[in-house]
């Protein structure tokens, strides 16, 4: 068999086992072919375009080094739910040899030269006083919330590092921080995909920049979306000269990881840059654990939410991104986001933003789903793992409960009351539950596929039944429109705009100018 051949044969292979290697339940979806994921990412030399079974596998057994996987070099069904996962556009070239080289001084203490992947690019910045500009930001956050973020971000290294950053609002600086669709003359290999797999990159030392794919759902709490702290904190790594890194839960690893509890900052992200730039002041690193900066991003965005309500227009949730969305027995619609709520009368008059714990004591920020039942006039609640039921402002006894316990799956994408079966429904990636609210147990034969519901999309992020019994479904800016007579959606569009009821009547304003 000649070369050509067998290459072509080995996509064959991949995309067959793209098709039927990965299970049915809400993984994310692979964008690239795997032999193109390894040359864009730097496993693979694009200039072969066909490569041998030894490369092909060579490659692979460094991406499953790199990504924490068995290292096996067969492309089996965790490598390429690895390879779909969201990311830094940063390659991974180098990554491996650099890695090494920082675990050898540690052990002996002898410094070896990092060899420059260009002539043209410098490994580090040669002073120590950086400054940044923010270029432009998402329109659905503030400028003032941007920047906290962007701030933290930056505190984050300066607090382990030798390294002092100042904001230079009007320029110019010596970082830039910018938002972009698609193609942004970076080259077609930067392109950004949209929602899901590369969220940014940034470049090595003196060309200092950082870019954003606009197209996510950013936010700064709350499991929904990607964290603009933590991939800005990552991105900042690169500007300095960081590569990505191999251990688990570094913030410079290439895939995205969530703001938790734990530290942000492992000890080999610490030893990284203070290989390049030294320690701080005073030799005391500051680390800050996960929950401390959650707690404050919290804060920050419930400051801004408030301060925007003084200001004439439309509520900020109207720009596209809430957490939830509900209606109660008044016809009253609920509108979540972060640590706040708006409601919206049957006659369009919007009140809020309204602390969330004012009205359901207890209640955590950033809620995933929200529903109220007409069948028991009570409100349910998910995030997480866990599940709060309320009567008016009450929480029942014996909740927040577990999911697993009422057979639900975690991190639901939305719930709502559907009365054509008198029970509540709860979608979560490519399929959805059933769950009885008297027995409070999922119906049998459930969860089912989302293809029941002809036209729905996946990754809704919100549902509610109007009066006339047509379901409505959010996703971002758009909405679809189900009828349960037809069992089909009839229409879809653009809710803000098309749907007087949501309370968005003013024209929105876009901050996003570069």
């Amino acid at each position: 068999m000649s070369r050509g051949a067998a290459g072509r044969d080995m996509r064959s292979v991949w995309i067959l086992i793209l098709i039927t290697g990965l299970p049915a339940g809400g993984s994310p979806l692979l964008l690239l072919e795997p032999e193109d994921f390894l040359e864009k990412y730097g496993y693979l030399h694009q200039d072969h375009h066909i490569h041998n079974a030894v490369e092909v596998q060579s490659a692979i057994r460094e991406f499953q080094w790199l990504s924490r996987l068995p290292v096996t070099g067969e492309l089996d069904s965790a490598t390429l739910r690895q390879m779909a996962e969201p990311r830094c556009g940063v390659s991974d070239e180098g990554s491996q040899q650099i890695w090494a080289q920082r675990v050898n001084v540690i052990f002996t203490g002898k410094r070896h030269h990092r060899k420059r992947r260009s002539a043209g690019q410098a490994e580090k910045w040669y002073k120590r006083h950086l400054t940044y500009q923010i270029v432009n930001w998402p329109h659905h956050l503030s400028l003032s919330s941007v920047r906290l973020a962007v701030r933290a971000a930056f505190q984050l290294w300066s607090n382990v590092s030798g390294l002092v950053f100042q904001e230079a609002p009007g320029g110019p600086a010596d970082i830039r921080l910018a938002f972009y669709e698609g193609d942004h003359n970076d080259g077609a290999s930067n392109a950004f995909d949209g929602p899901g797999g590369t969220l940014a990159h940034a470049f090595l030392p003196r060309r200092g920049e950082a870019h954003f794919d606009m197209a996510e759902r950013w936010t700064l709490n709350g499991h929904k979306g990607h964290n603009l702290f933590m991939v800005t904190a990552h991105e900042i790594g690169h500007t300095l000269g960081l590569e990505h890194s191999p251990v688990r839960h570094a913030l410079m690893s290439p895939y995205y990881r969530k703001l938790g509890r734990s530290l942000v900052l492992s000890w080999d992200d610490i030893i990284a840059v203070q290989q390049l730039y030294g320690k701080p002041l005073g030799d005391r690193p500051v680390r800050l654990p996960g929950q401390v900066l959650d707690a404050a991003l919290q804060e920050w965005e419930f400051t801004e939410l408030q301060s925007r309500h003084e200001t004439p227009g439309q509520p900020l949730y109207c720009q596209g991104v809430f957490d939830a969305i509900t209606m109660d027995q008044n016809e009253t619609v609920l509108v979540f986001r972060g640590s706040v709520y708006w409601t919206v009368s049957a006659e369009g008059s919007v009140s809020g933003p309204l602390p969330l714990r004012q009205r359901w004591p207890d209640l955590p920020p950033a809620i995933e789903a929200a529903a109220f039942s007409p069948l028991d006039s009570k409100w349910y609640f998910f995030k997480g793992k866990r599940i709060w039921r309320y009567k008016g402002s009450v929480l029942d006894l014996g909740f927040p409960r577990r999911s697993s316990d009422l057979g639900l799956p975690h991190h639901p994408d939305c719930a709502f009351y559907y009365a054509p079966l008198g029970h509540m429904v709860i979608f979560k990636g490519s399929r959805y539950s059933v769950l009885d609210l008297k027995t409070l147990h999922q119906e049998p034969y459930y969860p089912r596929r989302l293809t029941d519901w002809t036209g729905v999309p996946q990754g809704t992020n919100g549902a509610l039944t109007r009066p006339d019994g047509r379901l409505y479904l959010f996703r971002e800016q758009r909405f679809w429109r189900f009828d349960p007579v037809k069992v089909r959606v009839t229409r879809q569009g653009e809710w803000a705009k098309d749907l007087s009821w949501t309370g968005c009547s003013n024209t929105p304003q876009s901050n996003n100018v570069i």
